[in-house]
């Protein structure tokens, strides 16, 4: 399967879901920021196309049901999610500008204090 096309099908999974289960895991998976940052790093035209496949995998992984350890097991549900991000992180770490970083933080702030009312 071709980078473009692995990226396709892995941008639309993550655009369908990834802002519900964010919404959903606020504040449970201490990764919060580093997703919304990766989102929009890979949601960014100027992202290499190579980083925007790897980060649409992995945020992919986090917001599909199907997990090598369910996120429903308290404690450990979201170890496998937070070690594929991390390594997607690491490999897009020169991409992720603090525009992007900036982006997440606002949007975070914004959806904490949206659940506190």
């Amino acid at each position: 399967m071709s980078d473009h096309t692995q990226l396709v099908r892995n941008e639309a999974a993550v655009r369908a879901g990834f802002w519900p289960k964010l919404r959903r895991t606020l504040g449970r998976v201490p990764f919060s920021e580093d997703a919304v940052a990766a989102f929009h790093c890979a949601t960014d035209p100027a992202t290499p196309l190579a980083i925007r496949v790897t980060l649409f995998g992995a945020l992919g992984y986090f917001v599909l049901p199907f997990d090598v350890i369910p996120d429903v097991i308290l404690g450990l549900g979201y170890t496998d999610d937070a070690a594929v991000l991390a390594a997607a992180f690491t490999a897009a770490r020169m991409h992720i500008t603090e525009a992007h970083r900036e982006r997440a933080r606002v949007w975070l702030l914004k959806e904490q204090a949206a659940q506190a009312t």
